[in-house]
């Protein structure tokens, strides 16, 4: 059986007066990766794709050193279009995107609703899957569309999911099926 690996990329930055699309991982984030890599070995990704958002290219480049599988961007898999929102701290972020989740064919926030971001990034993993017909294809993108993208194929309420996962995570699908197989919301780390 084939897989499909969706990954929630690592921890960035976050700069309050910087759009999100921008953010870079820190260096906790970075450090993550390692053993974010050490838990993805055991599913033997042929493959990797990333959103073309600097956090998610660069969780990708650190996963293709330690896998030592080429990686490359792809449109379509970046994070649902928000840029033109202030920061809202977390509190307000947390209820703004409980209803972004509830209402999905309003426009709650940004650019998109949910059900657009669904259809943009759901064509887009069609894509990379058109192009990797062979193997377990890894895709490093976000937690709104992934989310997005797996409450259509699991029996998951999409905010507490969301909620659930940590920078970074990663969800197990079965292909050609989605049928959700693991999810690993948090990565251990070990005390450093």
């Amino acid at each position: 059986m084939r897989h499909l690996i969706l990954v929630r990329h690592s921890l960035p930055d976050i700069v309050p007066d910087v759009p999100g699309s921008l953010w870079q991982l820190s260096a906790e984030g970075r450090a993550r990766c390692r053993f974010l890599a050490e838990q993805l070995f055991a599913y033997q990704p042929s493959s990797i794709a990333a959103s073309m958002e600097p956090k998610a290219t660069e969780t990708a480049a650190l996963l293709s050193a330690h896998l030592h599988i080429s990686y490359h961007t792809a449109e379509g898999l970046h994070e649902h279009e928000r840029d033109n929102v202030a920061y809202l701290g977390q509190a307000k972020w947390e209820q703004t995107i409980s209803s972004f989740f509830a209402q999905p064919d309003e426009l709650v926030l940004g650019r998109e609703t949910a059900t657009q971001a669904l259809q943009r990034f759901t064509g887009a993993v069609q894509n990379v899957l058109q192009q990797y017909d062979e193997g377990n294809v890894m895709i490093v993108a976000h937690g709104t569309v992934i989310t997005l993208f797996v409450a259509q194929y699991a029996q998951i309420q999409s905010f507490p999911f969301w909620q659930s996962l940590d920078t970074p995570a990663f969800i197990v699908l079965s292909l050609p099926s989605y049928k959700l197989l693991n999810t690993v919301a948090r990565i251990e780390m070990p005390f450093h």
